[in-house]
């Protein structure tokens, strides 16, 4: 799949969008679960409570994060590739986390559940045709297209496995 023109998306988005190949789409969402299911393996639920600083999430509260952000897209790309032309309103992310009490569930919990999640937005995704990946809608009070969603799924995630790496587990 072609990425997304610049004029399908919040400008925002660019740092997912460019973490995801031209053409990998599908697959990078197919590999994401088990990616993140094998970088977390044999880690000590404790060490799931750690956050590499003051008002940075923890571990736990990065994978809570995802999935509310899974949902949160896997929303949008219903609503606008069903043709549903209501401007979607945004999120304060802070908050979904501040109630999630992601810190209170196991690894497997929270792996299990953005597995069966991205499971889930894979079907609807590949069911899409072509008329479906370019319609536009409104999020946030910008134009997004559900191609730009899916890149910005898949994006969302990488960039989260990276700072795992990066800030959490180096």
């Amino acid at each position: 799949m072609l990425k997304p023109e610049t004029s399908e998306y919040n400008p925002y988005y660019e740092k997912y969008i460019s973490l995801i190949e031209e053409g990998e789409l599908l697959n990078a969402l197919e590999r994401q679960p088990s990616e993140l299911r094998s970088l977390l393996n044999g880690l000590d639920e404790e060490k799931g409570k750690y956050a590499y600083a003051d008002g940075k999430w923890s571990i736990k509260e990065v994978l809570s994060h995802l999935i509310d952000g899974e949902r949160i897209f896997s929303y949008r790309v219903l609503r606008i590739s069903r043709g549903d032309e209501t401007p979607i309103e945004g999120f304060e992310q802070d908050g979904y986390i501040e109630n999630s009490h992601a810190n209170e569930r196991s690894f497997e919990d929270l792996l299990e559940e953005l597995s069966l999640q991205r499971n889930a937005n894979l079907r609807m995704l590949k069911n899409l045709r072509e008329d479906g990946w370019k319609r536009l809608g409104t999020a946030s009070q910008s134009p997004v297209s559900v191609r730009a969603l899916g890149f910005i799924m898949a994006g969302h995630v990488r960039h989260h496995i990276n700072i795992l790496k990066a800030q959490y587990l180096a």
